[in-house]
């Protein structure tokens, strides 16, 4: 039989009131009533319900995580990054996607107004920073994972798309390419402009710009690495390297390379983005710009369980505004070279 708190408020002849307020620390109880009702507690091996003490507290102890799907390869490692950090501040979690669109987020939005959880952790907000930032406003502590460098009046944990393109083009240059095709990401994204940007304007510096037929839209999917390359072969463009803007289209490119012919990296060297997993599978294992996935998630919620464990709402507030004035947490990417650029020139 399951020991309540009743059993315990019997044994130690208190009220349930009573006992309550001992094992919630309200310190409105005597020394000798408290001792008691802890000795009873221990004798009977009673463990609080979670719901009761988060009633309690005012807290569920959970916090949740909002991603746009589980499928994209980079995801899982962000929320390992979430999964340890959370699990070492004591918080669990309630993962919500936007897999379903518009379904999804309804659904979502029900827990918010419902306290379901005592803070946000959003990834890739951009289609969701408007309702978002109204939850910010509402005084919901939320942190961002994201690529973009501010947010909707919220913490971010960033990485950096500008540095590591940068990276993935002087790597190239000092490998003597001068002839690059750029796959793109989708329209919109801030990530993708940013590395377009900074990569164009690296060889630009350099005295080898890129032209605009050799640069291609994408959708970070592997068939637009293969349709970037098939498309510049049957147009003629003349390319050495190739600058992906995530694994899966540089695992498409280095398909459709062998394809046509063109050796890597011998005839052409291939630069991708992210190193989320699979990149040292490929054939050739991947050059790539390492984003440190794991480190963001494990920052982002250790910001958020440090407002959270400020213990009152106003508290958590004054953390999360300190936050955001100190400006996005931007952590550092990392050039993984691996066969598909080295022996390049």
């Amino acid at each position: 039989m399951r020991v309540t708190i009743a059993h315990v408020a019997l044994r130690a002849g208190v009220s349930k009131a009573t006992v309550s307020r001992v094992l919630n620390g309200k310190g409105e109880t005597d020394a000798a009533t408290e001792a008691r009702v802890r000795l009873v507690v221990k004798e009977l091996g009673y463990v609080p319900s979670a719901r009761a003490v988060s009633l309690a507290k005012g807290r569920t102890g959970v916090v949740g995580v909002l991603a746009p799907t589980l499928t994209r390869p980079w995801i899982a490692q962000v929320m390992q990054g979430v999964a340890d950090s959370m699990e070492r501040s004591g918080h669990g979690l309630m993962l919500f996607t936007r897999g379903l669109g518009d379904d999804s987020f309804r659904r979502f939005a029900g827990h918010v107004d419902a306290n379901a959880f005592d803070g946000l952790l959003v990834i890739e907000p951009e289609e969701t920073a408007p309702a978002v930032a109204k939850m910010a406003a509402a005084g919901l502590p939320v942190v961002l994972i994201s690529d973009r460098e501010t947010g909707p009046g919220t913490p971010v944990v960033a990485t950096g798309n500008q540095p590591g393109a940068r990276q993935a083009a002087e790597h190239l240059l000092a490998s003597g390419r001068r002839r690059p095709l750029v796959v793109g990401g989708p329209e919109g994204y801030d990530c993708a402009v940013s590395r377009v940007t900074a990569f164009t304007d690296a060889f630009a510096e350099a005295g080898f710009p890129v032209p605009p037929q050799a640069q291609f839209p994408g959708d970070y999917s592997g068939e637009s690495g293969r349709v970037a390359v098939s498309s510049a072969v049957a147009d003629g463009v003349e390319f050495d390297a190739v600058f992906a803007h995530n694994d899966l289209s540089a695992s498409g490119v280095l398909q459709m390379l062998a394809q046509v012919g063109r050796p890597v990296p011998h005839d052409v060297a291939v630069v991708g983005f992210d190193d989320a997993g699979h990149a040292a599978l490929t054939a050739p294992p991947l050059t790539a710009v390492r984003r440190p996935l794991r480190d963001m998630g494990a920052e982002a919620a250790r910001l958020l369980a440090a407002a959270l464990d400020g213990g009152t709402a106003g508290a958590a507030a004054g953390t999360m505004e300190a936050a955001e004035a100190a400006g996005p947490v931007a952590i550092a990417t990392e050039l993984i070279v691996r066969e598909s650029t080295v022996g390049a020139g």
